[in-house]
């Protein structure tokens, strides 16, 4: 469900924040499909005992770990500046998810178009790596 974090063209810094957007516009269309919002939206209601603290620990704590490897890679490339690779890759999926999942969780329904999906990708991106290049 979530794209693998990988980024091919290490050592090339012109080419990191394209890749970056890539993979965010992979991330937001990931966790911003209907049938994800729903379950979430399930799970945020606490219809089940425990579900909340399964779906927290497999799935956004999974997926932190994945952003937090890629990003300490990029770390010891000499891409990124980061002394909390974890801290930042929950930075990075609040940049990214914050305005997008929360509309949809109060709405009932997306209410980012491609186009606007993308850029909150591109912006969320753009900010991330003004704090850590």
């Amino acid at each position: 469900m979530i794209p693998e974090c990988r980024l091919h063209r290490q050592g090339d810094g012109d080419a990191l924040e394209a890749d970056l957007a890539r993979l965010a516009r992979q991330f937001l269309a990931a966790l911003t499909r209907p049938q994800v919002l729903q379950l979430r939206r399930l799970v945020v209601a606490d219809a089940f005992p425990g579900l909340g603290a399964r779906w927290y620990e497999q799935g956004f704590e999974r997926v932190r770990a994945t952003l937090a490897a890629t990003v300490q890679r990029l770390t010891g490339q000499g891409l990124l500046r980061c002394d909390e690779p974890l801290l930042a890759a929950g930075h990075v999926a609040g940049l990214l998810l914050w305005i997008p999942v929360n509309k949809a969780m109060f709405h009932g329904s997306l209410q980012h178009t491609e186009a606007g999906l993308d850029h909150c990708a591109t912006a969320g991106v753009r900010v991330f790596l003004a704090a850590h290049r």
